[in-house]
């Protein structure tokens, strides 16, 4: 997209602002160790049966598995070593996150884009697992225009009531949203103001990370009206509605006037839902975890120093938050075990 038209939709941008008000929580909180890891990890995603999933994101060459169970308290090939051979043609190659939806779905992002230097032939990946039987149910390939070289397919949601998957891409800005029925997809809001990093830097437990990281955390509401969503390096949480991503006779500039801010939040990785309607995202610049609620009010739920920049969220089946610890701001030196840990209270 030119220039010029990008000036044009940054003008025409309308946005409904929510207030957003701050305040400490009030309830015991409760941090434990679930899990830990000589190896970074990202995502994580917990069925209904209560099995535990991680993905180690492909950033260096000191990565030998992709996706794996957590089977007592211990990291497992998942489904097997073969699937993270990377030397079979549908092999993980550098899977960046993995969720499970509501149907108890597993699905697997594969950015295809190896420590950052290009997406590989044949783009990214999205896999879908069965549960039941460990298996592949189904993997979605993504044409060249809706992933670019420098694409960096980061998170996902899927609304299962329409079979629709929504996808950030952190590379260079830009939604991406996929029909799970036809395999059809389409490139949304690319390089827009709401897709784009707001700061080239964060500072993290007083440590500066410079670097520029475009639409990342992403979240779907509960009853599937609304996207929410923000850049890694940014402070402005956007949301749109899943009826206008969805209708594919809009334009980009017919799209982008039904963007709307919702506050701004402390910096955050991924985010998610709870069945409540309440968003749980990070703090990665105060090591904490945070809760913006229906009513606006965004509290302060825990400040920790083992908080070590918290990067995906997860539910089990009570309702306790999971989360990932990636270390990503700090030097590889002062980097401690990278760990799973279970909030409650």
């Amino acid at each position: 997209m030119g220039s010029i038209q990008n000036s044009i939709l940054v003008l025409v941008v309308l946005f409904t602002v929510l207030s957003c008000t701050s305040k400490k929580g009030a309830d015991k909180v409760n941090l434990s160790v679930i899990a830990s890891s000589d190896k970074d990890w990202t995502g994580i995603a917990i069925s209904r049966e209560s099995r535990m999933f991680v993905n180690y994101p492909k950033w260096s060459d000191n990565v030998p598995v992709s996706v794996a169970e957590i089977v007592g308290g211990k990291p497992v090939a998942y489904p097997n070593l073969k699937w993270n051979s990377r030397k079979e043609e549908e092999a993980f190659v550098a899977v960046q996150s993995v969720v499970i939806d509501d149907k108890n779905r597993l699905w697997i992002l594969d950015t295809r884009n190896p420590q950052f230097r290009g997406v590989n032939k044949g783009g990214p990946k999205l896999f879908q697992f069965n549960l039941e039987t460990d298996s592949k149910e189904n993997v979605y390939s993504f044409p060249q225009g809706v992933f670019q070289p420098d694409s960096y397919f980061n998170d996902v949601r899927i609304d299962t009531e329409y079979e629709i998957a929504y996808i950030t891409d952190s590379g260079n800005g830009a939604l991406v949203v996929l029909d799970l029925k036809t395999g059809n997809s389409r490139r949304l809001l690319d390089q827009h103001i709401s897709t784009q990093s707001e700061v080239d830097y964060l500072v993290c437990d007083g440590i500066k990370w410079e670097n520029t990281v475009h639409s990342d955390g992403i979240a779907l509401t509960p009853d599937k009206q609304f996207l929410y969503y923000i850049a890694l390096t940014g402070h402005t949480l956007y949301r749109v509605s899943t009826k206008a991503l969805n209708n594919d006779t809009l334009k980009d500039n017919e799209l982008a006037p039904k963007v709307e801010k919702v506050c701004t939040i402390p910096a955050t990785d991924g985010m998610m839902f709870d069945k409540e309607g309440n968003l749980w995202l990070g703090g990665l610049e105060d090591n904490s975890i945070n809760l913006l609620k229906k009513d606006g009010t965004l509290e302060k739920v825990v400040k920790d120093d083992i908080i070590r920049w918290a990067d995906s969220f997860a539910f089990d089946k009570e309702g306790n938050v999971y989360f990932t610890t990636s270390q990503i701001h700090l030097p590889i030196n002062q980097r401690k075990e990278y760990q799973v840990i279970k909030l409650s209270r």
